[in-house]
């Protein structure tokens, strides 16, 4: 069948091992389903995959793509949650600790055929398309858990989003305007911030110009470069959500701002299969219509890949069978 895939772990030169061609049929093990893909989006996932990152030499080849839509045998349109748990787990999948995404262990969808358990393909709500609801599974359910499960915001509040215009971004924007936050945004130029605005930012700022007031919380995957102004930018008793840190890993902690204006720092990976439920629920009745910066055709993936490894990115970049 049609994949894009590494063809080996390259860390100095990721895009030279990315292929386009052809792999073997997928089989499909009890309590699992072949899922007909019909579109799946881009993460900075694959790229740390084509590195090697998080996934072992003799898993190689390894077919890219997190997430993604597509149809099940019966034609049931459906979209496809990325976490699998490990063989008897119960509790929530975030937190198991021997848990896999889509092209850690298991192939990815950027191919003709996706094979996932049978409770990872959550049904499409109806009027969504396959290239809106290939974005869901991991940076718009990353934003969603970001600001819904750990946040602690309420409608009202202030929360500022440290970067403009990336997939995890841009859906924390849509998202909190459309639960009624007051939504700021920090970018690094005029056009990602003006990206920000059109999304529904109430306000943009330079990246680490101070802001006029502190908010309530800040939504933080850039790391080292933001992590300073985070920590400036937090009222006393607010709270910073990580969900990443493409900058670095390392940032200083300020420790003492910590624990004296009582700050609160919460990690967050991911979401769970009824999360993204929730989430597709929620953008199907608010009417949000996500940010696609880019829609190519799967045969043009490498055109897709060097746009985010060159951070020429504004929104989500979209693969379409």
């Amino acid at each position: 069948m049609f994949a894009v895939y590494a063809a080996e772990p390259n860390a100095d030169a990721p895009l030279d091992s990315l292929t386009v061609g052809e792999r073997p049929e997928p089989e499909v093990p009890d309590g699992w389903v072949a899922v007909t893909v019909t579109a799946a989006s881009l993460n900075m996932h694959d790229l740390w995959t084509l590195r090697g990152v998080g996934i072992k030499p003799d898993q190689f080849p390894m077919i890219l793509g997190c997430d993604g839509a597509g149809k099940l045998a019966d034609g049931t349109d459906v979209v496809l949650h990325s976490v699998i748990t490990s063989p008897g787990w119960r509790g929530e999948e975030t937190l198991d600790p021997k848990r896999t995404l889509l092209t850690e262990k298991h192939q990815g969808t950027f191919a003709e055929t996706v094979v996932v358990p049978e409770r990872n393909a959550v049904p499409m709500p109806s009027g969504m398309t396959a290239v809106q609801a290939a974005v869901m599974g991991t940076a718009w359910l990353t934003a969603y858990r970001m600001l819904f499960v750990k946040s602690g915001l309420r409608p009202g509040q202030t929360m500022l989003v440290q970067g403009a215009s990336g997939g995890v971004s841009t859906a924390l924007v849509q998202l909190g305007r459309a639960a009624g936050m007051r939504v700021w945004v920090t970018g690094r130029s005029e056009e990602k911030r003006a990206l920000a605005e059109k999304l529904g930012a109430h306000a943009t700022f330079p990246s680490g110009e101070r802001l006029p007031e502190r908010v309530d919380a800040v939504f933080e995957t850039v790391g080292e470069a933001t992590w300073s102004h985070s920590m400036r930018a937090l009222r006393p008793g607010g709270v910073i959500v990580v969900s990443g840190s493409t900058s670095g890993p390392n940032p200083g902690a300020d420790l003492q701002r910590l624990f004296f204006l009582q700050l609160s720092v919460i990690g967050s990976t991911m979401g769970t299969r009824d999360e993204l439920a929730d989430l597709l629920t929620f953008v199907a009745n608010a009417g949000i219509s996500p940010e696609i910066g880019l829609e190519l055709p799967m045969e043009q993936a490498e055109e897709g890949f060097r746009a985010m490894l060159d951070g020429d990115t504004a929104g989500k970049i979209v693969f379409t069978r």
